[in-house]
């Protein structure tokens, strides 16, 4: 008779050891900044978690290649948008403000979501997500001002924040793109191509910036990255939306903020100020007002690479 309950209990912790581990990622990126440059850990983060994936997929992609030729041109798009853009967005943002921060503005995914499937999906939000998005974007300011709206207007805001903001804008089209297209392609093997196509974009950048090499301060984080918040937070997502729905799969997303901060206070001593307080409880509230009644809600994160 307990097995129902059990059952319910598990899968509810499939999202929260997600959300656990991207906002565990959130913290490594802005720790390892001082180690490794941004397009060395993103490329050995892609690098390795190819590696680690290819024995397992191997056999299921020769047999569906045909499936995954036709639509090569929007898995490239997804690893454009989801892998390298925001992934490398984010590693860059780590050199110019906290992990805390880094996990308040991820945390506003899904208000972006809303304005790009309005964009691209022609998707009208509702009453309620025009006033979460503007409740939340006012607490997004807020923090990004230090609690000071006079002193971002005369500094032009923090370079660092201002990378996160568009690197979480790049993430709301790839979910965006996901829904629009509902590739009917296994996880793995979609996110086995799109890492290829990331591995490729990121050539160029390593001609010009070169490679920093591994090394005992930096070895630890690039595997972590290359191997849970990469493949198996995805992986446990993916069973969470399965047993619980997209929908209320996607309301863990607002726990990255407070584990965020949380690990953050505990491991690199950031400070959690009044003005994270006060604008992280606006963002959140503004998050779930945006969901409430709305046909659109944040697009299944299968492939989050937080």
């Amino acid at each position: 008779m307990s097995t129902t309950p059990q059952r319910m209990y598990w899968a509810l912790s499939l999202p929260i050891i997600a959300v656990l581990i991207w906002s565990i990622n959130i913290v490594v990126t802005r720790y390892v900044a001082d180690f490794i440059s941004p397009v060395s850990i993103s490329f050995y983060r892609w690098f390795f978690a190819f590696i680690l994936l290819t024995p397992f997929v191997v056999r299921p992609l020769c047999r569906q290649w045909a499936l995954i030729r036709a639509h090569l041109g929007q898995l490239a798009v997804l690893s454009a948008f989801g892998l390298v853009l925001y992934q490398g967005l984010a590693y860059t943002a780590a050199h110019y403000t906290t992990a805390t921060n880094m996990g308040l503005i991820n945390a506003f995914i899904p208000i972006f979501t809303i304005f790009v499937s309005l964009l691209i999906l022609k998707d009208i939000p509702n009453r309620f997500a025009m006033i979460g998005s503007i409740l939340s974007f006012a607490g997004l300011v807020y923090i990004i001002g230090q609690g000071n709206l006079a002193g971002l207007v005369q500094s032009g805001g923090h370079l660092g924040d201002v990378l996160m903001v568009v690197a979480v804008f790049f993430y709301a089209f790839y979910g965006v793109f996901l829904k629009k297209w509902q590739l009917q392609i296994p996880l793995m093997l979609s996110l086995y191509v799109q890492i290829f196509f990331a591995l490729l974009y990121h050539l160029p950048f390593i001609v010009y910036f070169g490679l920093d090499s591994i090394n005992s301060q930096n070895a630890a984080s690039v595997m972590y990255a290359s191997i849970f918040p990469s493949l198996v937070a995805p992986l446990l997502w993916m069973l969470a939306i399965t047993h619980l729905g997209p929908n209320r799969t996607s309301i863990f997303m607002n726990l990255m903020p407070v584990f965020t901060a949380v690990i953050a206070y505990v491991w690199l001593k950031e400070a959690w100020t009044i003005y994270h307080t006060v604008g992280g409880v606006v963002i959140i509230c503004g998050i779930l007002l945006a969901q409430r009644k709305t046909a659109l809600k944040t697009p299944p994160l299968a492939n989050s690479m937080d």
